[in-house]
């Protein structure tokens, strides 16, 4: 029987998905990928909104490198197989139509950082740690870091990272945009549910354009930046788009709450 090696449950709206390799610091190997990937699929189909987090101590430390050792001597034909084989399964948190949110702790480094990366919003609490050891492993990111993380941090910080082994810390890492939040120790996973849940509320085609549009944006030129703008903003007009203006206006919708004032906006 396979073990579970990533756990799903679904509280509300809310996908909760979980890394649970605790004993290898939620190293991700190819049954974890499988495992994730399926998990991302349903909540894709159910959820409003999800949370991917790691049991134990640590978010993930990245590739198994033990298995990762296996298929580096691998046939030709099966290491081709292996190409880009994480990618399907990212692209369903960071294109899907289900925003997700990320709470971190312990270690978040290699191939886990990158997982991170697919989240759109990314809680760390005061324990995690951002590393991208492979200049030191003599490998390379292979779950889209290359494109993600360094679209959150730039070129010059990415490769400071993997070519001389650097550690950040979480209040690093909220200073090169690999984290919009920081908590206290232990805290991390209830603010992202928390936020996950405020989420949630949205429209759900807004959020899906958000999810889905605006990397593509990122991707284009300015002229098609604009033309998908205009072709999006009018998809997502609907009677939920009506109401939500119709509150605003009447004054029943809650109001914006300035920063250092009464409310919850961080």
């Amino acid at each position: 029987m396979t073990d579970q090696l990533v756990t799903y449950e679904l509280e509300d709206d809310i996908a909760l998905i979980g890394l649970n390799r605790p004993d290898k610091r939620n190293a991700i190997n190819d049954e974890t990928n499988r495992q994730l990937r399926a998990a991302l699929t349903q909540a894709n189909e159910e959820a409003k909104a999800g949370v991917i987090f790691g049991h134990g101590d640590n978010f993930s430390a990245g590739l198994d490198l033990a298995e990762a050792l296996e298929w580096i001597n691998a046939p030709p034909q099966a290491r081709r197989r292996r190409r880009g084989h994480w990618h399907p399964t990212l692209d369903l948190m960071a294109r899907g139509g289900v925003p997700f949110v990320a709470a971190l702790k312990g270690a978040c480094i290699g191939g886990g950082l990158e997982v991170a990366s697919a989240a759109h919003i990314r809680v760390a609490d005061e324990t995690t740690f951002f590393a991208l050891p492979e200049g030191q492993r003599g490998i390379f990111v292979g779950g889209g870091g290359s494109v993600r993380i360094q679209r959150l941090m730039g070129y010059a910080r990415m490769a400071d990272l993997m070519l001389t082994g650097r550690v950040l810390t979480a209040e690093e890492g909220e200073k090169y945009n690999l984290c919009q939040y920081v908590t206290p120790k232990g805290e991390s996973l209830e603010r992202a549910k928390s936020l996950a849940k405020r989420i949630a509320k949205n429209a759900p085609l807004t959020n899906w354009a958000i999810c889905a549009c605006l990397p593509r944006v990122n991707d284009a030129s300015h002229e098609d930046g604009l033309f998908m703008e205009t072709l999006i903003s009018q998809a997502v007009s609907s009677n939920r788009s009506e109401e939500g203006l119709k509150a605003f206006v009447e004054k029943r919708a809650a109001r914006l709450v300035e920063p250092g004032k009464s409310g919850d906006q961080s």
